[in-house]
């Protein structure tokens, strides 16, 4: 046994960063994690030649000031994401390559009704209050509906409905059918808008740290030293009148408070003595995470770029969803990250790993080429099913979940903290809203401490 002032669960950016707040503020720390790396969500993996890939969470947006501070603080620069040359959208069984936010070439209808719906989305986001959603005019309204329910009353072209639903569902890795439309706006709210949601330049894809993630995480848990434990998946915690032991396999923690820093899924998985609040406990049970494969495929050069394009194409439906140039911050290689979601990775994922990538491949081969067919590596990261995320990239809520149980999302229970990216108020979803959620648990732990 072990004790500390406080412990911390979950090494990903929440965890890491409430450990490192603390710790900066005099306070004994054991940061505990069950994988064999630090990073969680995010996963930043380096090859000999230098390479370094992001298997997880990438991409940093203005705004998000909490993850800039940390990177200034490690010395951390970033560079812009690539978005010269043209994108390409496949919709309505056509290719459309274009410059901009949409092609304006398909039907003046449908870009009419998609124009229209964004419009509306940025107004309903508005009048979202970030601290309590649930407390929204028309929250019980919302709350009540589904995104793909909210998209059928509001979208009058079949076409428009695919593309918005694959695009804002897509953000919480899963179907329009489990969104709550409350939730949907909140997330949008908390990032400032659909525009920053979707947008890759001044959004959410705008710039990446040099190095990755990883530059980020590896000195943040270069700084906490031998407070860092790895393989130790955390199993039960019980609070008493003086402190909460916490254990793990193979360690037992004493602290006088404890940060749980997971995702909402698996913070479920852990015995709680006595038992937590009954909002606490059944929100555990009612936001999921959903369901994402991230695919990097790496080449000798970024060849679509000498072919005017930006390397970003959309194509609902397909087993390439998304693509994006995800190369580093120097002329080679070339780098393509596949992001695929909700549904489409629930297919993939029952696919054996010669087919799936034999599937995705050919997806984005229609769309950049035939070099497509033949990277130098095939990098993928199926975060569906990772045990200690139980899913990716993030927890969402159903109907009915913020309106009745969304005040015990940052709620202290007794001696335990939360912490992760979905109780930030501001940039939830993001890799900025957990290093938010991290400074916010350990500040609400060091006024107790006092």
């Amino acid at each position: 046994m072990s004790d500390v002032d406080v412990c911390v669960v979950g090494a990903g950016f929440a965890g890491l960063t409430a450990a490192l707040r603390l710790k900066r503020s005099g306070h004994s720390v054991a940061l505990l994690e069950a994988r064999d790396r630090v990073g969680g969500r995010t996963f930043t993996v380096s090859g000999p030649d230098g390479l370094w890939i992001d298997r997880g969470g990438a991409w940093i947006g203005p705004g998000q000031d909490a993850i800039l501070r940390l990177m200034r603080e490690f010395d951390v620069p970033s560079y812009k994401q690539y978005v010269d040359g043209r994108a390409i959208m496949v919709t309505g069984g056509k290719q459309y390559r274009y410059k901009g936010t949409i092609p304006l070439t398909m039907s003046p209808w449908v870009v009419a009704n998609m124009g229209a719906v964004f419009a509306e989305l940025g107004h309903m986001s508005k009048s979202i209050p970030l601290e309590a959603p649930w407390t929204a005019k028309n929250a019980d309204k919302w709350d009540r509906i589904t995104l793909a329910d909210w998209l059928d009353r509001h979208t009058l072209s079949e076409q428009a409905r695919t593309l918005l639903e694959a695009a804002i569902a897509g953000c919480h890795t899963s179907a329009g059918s489990e969104v709550s439309m409350l939730f949907a706006l909140y997330q949008m709210a908390s990032g400032g808008g659909p525009g920053f949601l979707l947008g890759v330049e001044n959004g959410a894809e705008d710039a990446r740290p040099v190095g990755g993630m990883g530059a980020i995480s590896g000195p943040m848990t270069t700084e906490l030293g031998d407070a860092v434990h790895l393989n130790r998946p955390v199993r039960r915690i019980v609070q008493d009148d003086d402190g909460v032991t916490v254990h793990a396999n193979g360690i037992t923690i004493r602290a006088r408070r404890v940060v749980v820093a997971v995702p909402i899924a698996i913070a479920g998985q852990i015995l709680y003595e006595p038992m937590l609040p009954v909002d606490r406990s059944f929100l555990h049970q009612r936001m999921p995470s959903g369901a994402v494969i991230k695919t990097n495929l790496v080449y000798r050069t970024p060849f679509w770029r000498d072919d005017g394009l930006s390397g970003q194409s959309f194509a609902p439906g397909s087993p390439a969803t998304l693509t994006i140039d995800a190369s580093t911050d120097r002329p080679q290689p070339g780098v393509l990250c596949v992001i695929d979601e909700g549904p489409m990775a629930r297919r993939l994922t029952k696919l054996g790993p010669a087919d799936r990538r034999r599937a995705v491949l050919a997806s984005v081969a229609e769309r950049l080429g035939e070099k497509v067919r033949t990277p130098v590596d095939y990098v993928e990261q199926n975060w569906t099913v990772e045990r200690y995320s139980g899913g990716g990239m993030m927890s969402h809520a159903p109907t009915g979940v913020l309106t009745e149980f969304g005040p015990a999302l940052r709620e202290p229970c007794g001696r335990v903290h939360w912490a992760g990216t979905e109780s930030s108020a501001v940039m939830c979803g993001w890799v900025d809203g957990a290093v938010r959620s991290g400074e916010r648990a350990a500040a609400e732990v060091v006024a107790q401490l006092v």
